[in-house]
């Protein structure tokens, strides 16, 4: 292999560009987006028959009846992407296996509570049990975040912000799944730049997997939800990419001297924080309670209220998303070929999704 090309996978993450690694996570990464692609309009069909559809309003801005079950196809894609990889190539898949597994199943049972929530509604306190079990299954998993302050209070301390973090990423990413495409994109452009960020350490190779697998899911899923939508992710699958972003981003390699410390893991996120905690201090400003008050008054609804398509709402804050990611890399001092790489995948597969949808009409 020529000398350039081995220096340039290896400031992409590749540690050994003979080995089979590398390969592995490509696969995962196409087949998640093959399989989420071919998957969901099976799965439209079926949620239309048997009824598992949206009204419009609320913070949602689709009108009529939309199927609310793109989650379940998403689910489909990550997990079916993952067990081919490990049927392929069972040696590398085998070494981060408890990792994956923790992962997959706080996710699994996130996606089966909102699928639920999603269907017949449940309470704020009920879903905030779950994703607090959640939460708990990933921090005696080891996906959790170090706080190295606080004596003998640093145990509860990591325990805390892992709760913190794991629930409110959850939470923010359902809550900016108001527009067709948005979740879906920032989703998408957060797994890839973590994806990319991740590979630069062995010890995270099972974010790295997880990471491939939810950015082709994302890809493969987009094709179906960019607007106009043909149906909806649902808050399972909000629920699901909310839990398995937040737990990848801090799988193995975040140790906290302050609470500030954490903030070039939260730059990867930036959209979905920055809109709930908006709307979170707005609501408690206007004496409502910010858990059981949805409305229209996230940066998506203030945007299209002034005057912005939904086009081009969903453009600019995949374009803020996709700045803060690149910010995250470069604070983390990423080689310049890794934010070259995440910009460009970024962008081209988001530009891929979108010329489809528009054929497609």
């Amino acid at each position: 292999m020529p000398l350039a090309l081995t220096r340039l996978l290896h400031d992409l993450g590749v540690a050994d560009p003979a080995g089979s690694g590398w390969k592995v996570v490509v696969l995962v990464f196409l087949a998640a987006a093959l399989i989420t692609w071919r998957f969901t309009p099976r799965v439209r069909a079926f949620a239309l028959r048997v009824g598992w559809a949206d009204e419009g309003g609320g913070r949602r801005m689709h009108t009529g009846r939309l199927p609310n079950a793109g989650g379940l196809a998403v689910y489909a894609g990550v997990v079916g992407a993952l067990v081919l990889a490990a049927v392929l190539r069972p040696i590398v898949v085998d070494r981060v296996l408890i990792q994956l597994l923790t992962i997959l199943l706080g996710g699994s049972l996130l996606l089966f509570v909102g699928f639920l929530d999603d269907q017949f509604g449940l309470s704020p306190g009920f879903r905030l049990g779950v994703q607090t079990l959640a939460a708990l299954l990933a921090y005696a998993g080891g996906v959790r975040i170090e706080a190295a302050f606080g004596g003998f209070l640093a145990p509860g301390l990591s325990l805390a912000l892992t709760w913190l973090w794991i629930v409110g990423i959850t939470n923010a990413m359902n809550l900016i799944d108001g527009l067709d495409g948005l979740a879906g994109g920032i989703a998408y452009l957060t797994a890839v730049a973590l994806l990319f960020a991740s590979a630069q350490f062995p010890s995270r190779a099972a974010a790295t997997l997880v990471l491939a697998a939810l950015a082709g899911a994302a890809l493969g899923f987009l094709r179906h939800n960019l607007p106009p939508s043909r149906i909806i992710m649902g808050d399972a699958g909000a629920y699901f990419f909310g839990y398995v972003l937040a737990s990848a981003a801090i799988l193995g390699y975040v140790k906290v001297t302050t609470v500030f410390a954490l903030v070039p893991v939260a730059l990867f996120l930036a959209v979905p924080i920055l809109d709930t905690s908006l709307v979170f201090v707005r609501r408690l400003l206007a004496g409502k309670n910010p858990l059981k008050t949805p409305g229209r008054d996230h940066l998506h609804h203030r945007l299209v209220a002034r005057g912005l398509s939904t086009w081009r709402t969903v453009v600019v804050l995949w374009g803020v998303s996709l700045v803060a990611d690149l910010l995250a890399l470069d604070l983390q001092r990423l080689p310049p070929a890794a934010l070259a790489a995440t910009a460009l995948l970024g962008a081209l597969g988001l530009a891929f999704v979108s010329w489809r949808r528009g054929r497609a009409g």
